[in-house]
Parts: C-alpha cells; sequence; structure tokens
C-alpha cells in the first residue's frame, strides 16, 4: 500500500493539494457497495493529512472564478441559511436526529445512552471500574429515565479537573455493532492531543469524499476544536486527519481537474 501524506497550511491547502494528487495517485476502483454502488472512484491506498494552522478562515476551499465552478460546500451548509433546515454545525455538536436517520454524528458524540454493564457498574458505583459523575444537566443528563453522557462536555471536564497528560480523551463515533448498518457512519473517531497548553485533533474516517464530504466534515469539525479549546482554557492547535478510503467520485473528476488546471 502506498501511504500519501501532505503538510498543509490550512484546510483549504489541504483540500486542494489532496485534490491535485489523487489525480495522479489514486487508484481507480469499481464500487462494489454502498454509496455510488457500480460506479467508479479514485482512491488514495492511505491518506495522512498534516495542517498546522487549521483554525485560519476561510475553512472552506478556494474556488478561483476562473475555474467556473462553484464550490464544494456553501458556507450556509456549516453555520445554517437559506435552503438549509439545519446547519452542519447542529448535525455535529447537538443530539437532534431527525425521523429516518439512523443516526448523527451530533448523537454519537452528545448523547451516548448508558446500559449494559457499564450502567449496571454506574448503578452500583463501581469506582474500580466506572468513573461515575453526578447527573448535572450537561456532562451527565437523564431523558425518560435513561442516563446518558455527553462526550464533548465530559472530556472538557475531564482536561480541566484532571490535567492535559492524558492519553483516555478520545469522541467516540463508530459502535461495533454499526456493521450491521447499510450505511455506517465515515467518522469514527476524533482524538485528542493536549500538548504545548494547545489542543490538537487526531481524525479517522473510514471513507471520505473528498470533494464535497472532506472540506465540509474538516470546516465542522475545526469549529468543535475551537469551542473544546475555549472551554478547556488552552489554544486551538493542529489536525492530523486520516484515512484509508479518501476517494474522488467519477462525477468529480472532472470539476478536480478544471480546479487542478489538468487536462
Amino acid at each position: 500500500m502506498y501511504i500519501h501524506t501532505i503538510k498543509a497550511r490550512d484546510l483549504p491547502d489541504l483540500w486542494f493539494q489532496a485534490v491535485h494528487d489523487i489525480l495522479d495517485h489514486g487508484r481507480k476502483f469499481k464500487i462494489d457497495r454502498g454509496s455510488y454502488a457500480g460506479q467508479t472512484r479514485l482512491e488514495y491506498d492511505y491518506f495522512c493529512g498534516h495542517v498546522t494552522h487549521p483554525f485560519v478562515h476561510p475553512l472552506l476551499p478556494d474556488i478561483p472564478p476562473a475555474c467556473g465552478i462553484p464550490n464544494p460546500v456553501e458556507e450556509a451548509y456549516i453555520y445554517g441559511g437559506d435552503g438549509y433546515e439545519r446547519s452542519y454545525i447542529e448535525y455535529l455538536m447537538t443530539g437532534h436526529k431527525e425521523p429516518g436517520e439512523s443516526y448523527t454524528y451530533g448523537e454519537r458524540l452528545t448523547k451516548v445512552y448508558l446500559s449494559d454493564d457499564k450502567l449496571a457498574w454506574w448503578e452500583k458505583g463501581n469506582t474500580e471500574i466506572i468513573d461515575k459523575r453526578e447527573i448535572d444537566g450537561n456532562i451527565v443528563f437523564e431523558e425518560n429515565g435513561k442516563i446518558y453522557l455527553n462526550q464533548i462536555e465530559w472530556i472538557i471536564g475531564t482536561y480541566k479537573k484532571f490535567g492535559t497528560r492524558n492519553n483516555q480523551m478520545v469522541l467516540q463515533v463508530a459502535h461495533p455493532s454499526d456493521i450491521t448498518l447499510v450505511d455506517p457512519p465515515c467518522l469514527r473517531s476524533i482524538d485528542t492531543r493536549i500538548q504545548d497548553n494547545t489542543l490538537n485533533f487526531i481524525v479517522y474516517f473510514r471513507s471520505w469524499d473528498l470533494w464535497g464530504g472532506f472540506p465540509a466534515n474538516l470546516a465542522g469539525i475545526q469549529n468543535l476544536k475551537n469551542y473544546m479549546a475555549d472551554e478547556i482554557g488552552v489554544k486551538d492547535g493542529e489536525m492530523i486527519v486520516e484515512s484509508k478510503g479518501l476517494h474522488l467520485y467519477g462525477y468529480a473528476e472532472d470539476l478536480a481537474k478544471l480546479r487542478c488546471l489538468k487536462t
């Protein structure tokens, strides 16, 4: 496998380099199952990007007018606006889920149902196994007799209470049972590390649409990182992003060539 690595200053720089390079280093596959089954896509064997200043605005791709193509992500999609009933920030950072949605990233991050053995240990107060905390309506809350955890607030609270040298603070999106879903979550985890008084994110996607999904996801995740850094009281830092399935769908290849001035 070829591991493609990119170092970028900001998110638009990372996106452009990734789009430019996949045209030369991506391998074309026919999609056997999942989104766009039967079509083709260019895909990196494995992708790793390091962004030193992901907090620098703008967060979305730069498309020169001379290219004659629209930006793959509208700002209103991220922050809310005309044509969008729900912003991507809401999808990522709140527990709201519409009927018919099997999951949202926000539900997984902010509304984690405590059940089975963990609930039993919690109720017994078995502090050798479980980190039991008070139901405060923020980090731990109760709805309809069930106990839920907010991972984002849990991690913020843990860093503030116990200090920053901690390798346990991972925002988990994936569940083992997700393997049963027809379309399981692409985002699997956001690991965190505070170093030199700065919050950094390590993000992993199992599969990732480079043209539109990649810039939208990272803009949202950057807003999450900024929020968490402010709440913890540290600086907003770098991002490392990885995927074994970063790809460019066939319909977007011509758009990518136009943006990169390739024939």
